[in-house]
């Protein structure tokens, strides 16, 4: 019984689950990967926002349109000390989103803070 345990805790060793990684969509760089996403609540979504011209299904939650991830060494701005700025890739330098100390609302209504938020279009996000 115990022979039969430890060959399945090597199985699953050798065969790790699989990781996602985000890079950037011009340049393919990684900037960030599964661990350093900072997961947040769906909030009420553009209820929010207080939309007065908008008409909006309330029944479906809005989906995120970005990434919140804790802050990494490629962010340049941030290690500058910077209060709230542009993040930009450290390969090409296309904007791929933007950090404030002080939170920011995602799409979906939820506040993070602090945040440093990273626009899916501007990503690939690659499964390995």
């Amino acid at each position: 019984m115990a022979a039969a345990a430890s060959i399945t805790d090597s199985v699953s060793e050798t065969n790790p689950k699989p990781q996602t990684v985000y890079r950037c969509k011009k340049c393919r760089r990684i900037v960030a990967a599964e661990e350093n996403i900072v997961a947040h609540e769906r909030g009420k979504g553009e209820i929010c926002f207080n939309w007065k011209k908008r008409s909006v299904n309330m029944e479906e939650p809005a989906e995120c349109t970005s990434i919140f991830v804790e802050p990494m060494k490629w962010m340049e701005a941030v290690q500058e000390g910077h209060m709230e700025e542009k993040l930009q890739c450290m390969g090409c330098k296309a904007r791929l989103g933007y950090f404030n100390w002080a939170g920011m609302q995602c799409n979906c209504g939820a506040w993070i803070n602090p945040a440093f938020q990273l626009h899916k279009s501007r990503l690939d996000e690659c499964r390995s």
